[in-house]
């Protein structure tokens, strides 16, 4: 390794530092079980450009699109020290409106304040509740309307001071606004932390050194892809050459309430050097929560390809320099105004990622995995009357098998990257119990390896609330691969304690099966089951 390399790798870590520094600072300043506990937030740094140069190892979802946010964040500019940018906006750089983005620029001692910042610091947190009919804001909307606040990129702090009247709208749209405020004051600071590390990495290395090894990080990862690239091509030419034409095509779907399924379709050519990730042929956008922005499908793409590169590859935007990514706007996978979008962002997020594997994996059949659980089973509930309260959170399933081993047992796949909620902090935030919360056994697939085990939750609501669940692989499990079997499907269900008479005197227990996407008011008393898929199985010969 040359001497300039070997500078490129110290930069990498001290910037990846400075994005994790940021992170501790967030998580032990907030307010909310799902950030403070889940750790349900992600931080990164960009260049004067908007591009992502560095990460903290957080969520996938999360750090593939904020690009996206930043360079709409940009458009406020000229900016001043001490400014600070919100948005949620799906359509304007954001991904859909529970996830709150502050973005701050970054003058750095020693740059030109004529060229505008130096660098970004941002970071995105998933708030429990933003407002709209659902506690939670995750329920099944038609449009982005019925979803919750929206709001396009404006100023949170100018010159350093916090805009009250910002703060004062959000407030009156949130059920709980002492945890909001709580929240958005502690990303505020967590982007404080980010700029102070790199204003003492500039007075150490320069501030014209810090920016040219940030672009070094870059070049350095589109080195990489563009190997990984080339890698892809060759194989598609051995395809070919077999018969099977150089052209790559995988398709997923996702199930839609009351039957039907909408289908995700991806053809991979290539251009000269470039990789075409064609995504046109998908569904059109739904009237439904389920569309994802053009944001997730970037992210998607994005992490996909990452899982190919080399360890201790950066995770920046360089991998996507080599790729065009083509989408039809209006559609499934490019969702526009007004498209309801909640669930795109956590469910069709993932199976984008299954379609990406599943192409890449016929290009690369040793080193893809089976289908993992295939949704981030999202639960949402907060008060209907009395004290308010608001709660979310994703629930683990199963890792699918691969060449290398079993898949893991109730994990958080792919584009989550989240905690398990603690027992004692769920029982402590929201008047429920929990009744039941176990590995789902024997939910993996079949196969040579197994596919990871799901997850058995179960929850007794102690007072009347409205509950929300918006899950897929309901109906037809993740699938195996190499001839493995497909995970068992996940479930949810209710158990009303009004019915439950006869099951507490010795009679079947009476249960109530939900769909995929639920609205739902329960009283003191009911129960709630959720059960979440088993990963996909490798290879049809057993052990």
């Amino acid at each position: 390794m040359s001497a300039d390399s070997l500078r490129v790798q110290v930069f990498h870590h001290l910037l990846a530092a400075a994005c994790e520094e940021m992170g501790a600072a967030l998580l032990r300043s907030s307010f909310s079980t799902n950030i403070k506990e889940r750790r349900d937030f992600s931080c990164a740094l960009f260049d004067r450009e908007g591009r992502m140069v560095s990460q903290a190892a957080h969520l996938p979802v999360h750090l593939g699109s904020a690009p996206l946010s930043v360079r709409a964040a940009m458009q406020l500019g000229p900016f001043q020290m001490g400014d600070t940018v919100l948005l949620n906006d799906p359509f304007s750089g954001g991904t859909h409106l529970p996830d709150i983005t502050l973005v701050t620029p970054v003058f750095l001692a020693g740059g030109d304040p004529s060229e505008g910042p130096d660098l970004f610091v941002a970071n995105r947190a998933h708030h429990a509740d933003v407002g709209g009919p659902n506690p939670g804001s995750m329920g099944p909307a038609v449009e982005i309307h019925g979803e919750g606040l929206r709001l396009p990129p404006v100023f949170f702090a100018r010159a350093g001071e916090l805009q009250e009247d910002l703060l004062a709208i959000v407030r009156a749209n949130m059920r709980v606004p002492d945890e909001r405020e709580g929240d958005l004051l502690a990303q505020w600071s967590a982007n404080r932390v980010g700029e102070r590390r790199l204003q003492a990495l500039a007075a150490e290395y320069g501030a014209a050194e810090l920016c040219q090894r940030a672009g070094g990080l870059l070049d350095w990862t589109a080195g990489l892809a563009a190997g990984l690239v080339a890698e892809c091509a060759e194989a598609a030419q051995v395809l070919a050459a077999r018969g099977a034409g150089g052209r790559v095509e995988f398709e997923d779907s996702l199930e839609l309430p009351g039957g039907g399924r909408a289908p995700i379709h991806l053809a991979v050519s290539f251009d000269g050097p470039r990789l075409v990730l064609d995504f046109t042929a998908s569904s059109p956008a739904l009237a439904g929560p389920v569309n994802a922005p053009r944001a997730v499908t970037v992210s998607a793409v994005l992490y996909a390809l990452r899982l190919l590169l080399p360890p201790g590859t950066p995770t920046n935007d360089g991998i996507l320099r080599a790729v065009e990514l083509r989408t039809r706007p209006g559609s499934l996978v490019d969702a526009t105004y007004p498209a309801a979008v909640s669930a795109g962002n956590v469910e069709t997020s993932q199976r984008l990622v299954d379609v990406l594997l599943g192409a890449l994996g016929q290009l690369f059949p040793g080193r893809v995995p089976a289908a993992s659980s295939g949704t981030m089973s999202n639960l949402t509930f907060g008060s209907r009357g009395g004290a308010a309260f608001a709660h979310y959170e994703t629930i683990a399933g199963g890792a699918g098998a691969s060449p290398a081993g079993e898949g893991c047992h109730a994990v958080q796949t792919h584009m989550t990257n989240t905690r398990n909620t603690p027992i004692e902090a769920l029982e402590t935030h929201a008047p429920v119990r929990v009744v039941r919360y176990t590995v789902r056994r024997g939910s993996g697939g079949a196969g040579r390896h197994r596919g990871g085990d799901g997850l058995v939750r179960r929850l007794c609501f102690l007072q009347p609330a409205h509950l929300g669940w918006v899950a897929q692989r309901q109906q037809t499990g993740p699938w195996g691969l190499a001839g493995g079997a497909a995970g068992e499907p996940g479930s949810a269900w209710v158990r009303r304690a009004a019915q439950a008479v006869g099951s507490e005197s010795g009679g079947d227990e009476v249960l109530e099966r939900l769909g995929g996407e639920v609205s739902m008011d329960l009283e003191a008393g009911d129960e709630v089951e959720l059960r979440t898929p088993g990963g996909g199985g490798w290879s049809e010969k057993l052990l």
